[in-house]
C-alpha cells in the first residue's frame, strides 16, 4: 500500500467511525471471490464482502505505516491487530503470513494477469495483452509498475527485510506459475500441467519484466524525477516486450 493509499484509508476511517466487525476473509457474488480489496469494486459485492475489503486495508494500511516507521522485523503481529482494532487471528484470516501484511498485493498480481490474459479482445495475443497491463500501469502510477510519488519508502522497507526479499522471490515465483498455466490454456493446452513451451514463455516474460522494473526501481531511489523514470521505463518495457515478441512468436 502506498502513502497516497494510506491517506485516502486513513480518510475514509475517520469518516466510518467505529469499529469494524472481525469476519473471516473470502465470499463471492456474482460469481466473482472477493480477493484483495484493490480492483474497483463493480457493483456485485454485497454490503458484507465490502465491509471485508475495508477490513482488509484497515489491517494492512496500519502494518504498512508501522513497518515503514520501525522496520518489517522489529513489529509484530499482535503489534498490527492492536493498531487495527482486531485480534490477532482476524490478522491471520484475511493474511496467512506476516511477510503478505506489507507485500498485500499478490493476489493483485494473480488477479490482472487473468484477466489481462482471459479477457483480451479476439485479435489480441497474450504477449499483447500483457504489453497492455504493463504499460497501463506504469501509466496509472500503480504500485505494481514500481514507478511512483513515494514508493521509495515502501521499497526500502523491502529491501531491508530479508524476510521480506524472500517473499517476493517467491511471488515472483508464484507469477510465472501463473502465468504458465494462462498461457497453456490461451494456446489450448492442458491448463492443470502446462508444458515446457508455456513453462519457458512464462519465466521469460516474468523475467524480462521484473528487470525492466528493478532498472526504474533503483534509478527513482537513487533520486531521479519520477516523471523521468516514468517516462524512461515505459520504452524500456515497450523494448521488453519487442525483444519477447522475437524470442516468443507462439505468444505474439
Amino acid at each position: 500500500m502506498t502513502d497516497e493509499e494510506r491517506r485516502s484509508d486513513e480518510e475514509r476511517r475517520s469518516g466510518e467511525g467505529g469499529r469494524s466487525g472481525e469476519e473471516p476473509a473470502g465470499g463471492e457474488a456474482g460469481g466473482r471471490r472477493a480477493e484483495t480489496g484493490f480492483l474497483a469494486d463493480d457493483g456485485r459485492l454485497t454490503l458484507r464482502e465490502r465491509k471485508k475489503l475495508r477490513t482488509r486495508q484497515r489491517i494492512s494500511g496500519e502494518a504498512t505505516l508501522l513497518f515503514i516507521r520501525r522496520g518489517f522485523d522489529n513489529v509484530t503481529v499482535a503489534e498490527v491487530a492492536r493498531a487495527a482494532e482486531v485480534s490477532t487471528m482476524t490478522v491471520f484470516n484475511y493474511f496467512p503470513r506476516k511477510e503478505d501484511l506489507f507485500l498485500d498485493r499478490i493476489p493483485e498480481v494473480r488477479e490482472l494477469l487473468t484477466r489481462a490474459v482471459r479477457e483480451r479482445g479476439a485479435d489480441e495475443s497474450p504477449l499483447a495483452a500483457l504489453r497492455r497491463l504493463a504499460l497501463g500501469l506504469l501509466a496509472k502510477r500503480h504500485p505494481l509498475a514500481a514507478v511512483g510519488e513515494g514508493f521509495e519508502h515502501f521499497w526500502r522497507t523491502v529491501l531491508d527485510s530479508p524476510a521480506l526479499r524472500a517473499r517476493g522471490r517467491e511471488a515472483l515465483e508464484e507469477m510465472e506459475n501463473a502465468l504458465a498455466v494462462l498461457l497453456a490454456e490461451a494456446a489450448g493446452g492442458e491448463a492443470d500441467r502446462p508444458g515446457r513451451d508455456a513453462r519457458l514463455a512464462a519465466a521469460l516474460i516474468v523475467a524480462g519484466i521484473r528487470a525492466a522494473c528493478a532498472e526504474a526501481l533503483a534509478r527513482q531511489l537513487g533520486g531521479d524525477p519520477v516523471d523521468e523514470v516514468a517516462v524512461e521505463q515505459a520504452e524500456v518495457l515497450r523494448r521488453t516486450f519487442d525483444a519477447l515478441e522475437r524470442a516468443l512468436p507462439g505468444c505474439a
